[in-house]
């Protein structure tokens, strides 16, 4: 919770795992405790990376945004 900084769980959520898939999962129709409790069983449900940058934390950020935050 403390790393979603208020957002909703869907963000930090990593819908095109494989797992998903496997799992049978409709993220769309799962609210952000049942979105956690499957994080917290199946962590390559989790978008990497998660960076942390002056505070604000960011979920799967590509090398392009990250370059941009860090310049």
């Amino acid at each position: 919770m403390e790393l979603l900084q208020g957002k909703p769980a869907t963000e930090i959520f990593n819908a095109r795992s494989p797992g998903v898939k496997t799992m049978g999962l409709d993220p769309t129709r799962l609210d952000n405790n049942k979105l956690i409790d499957l994080m917290l069983q199946e962590p390559r449900l989790i978008r990497r990376p998660i960076v942390t940058i002056n505070g604000k934390t960011y979920f799967g950020a590509d090398i392009k945004v990250l370059e941009k935050l860090l310049a």
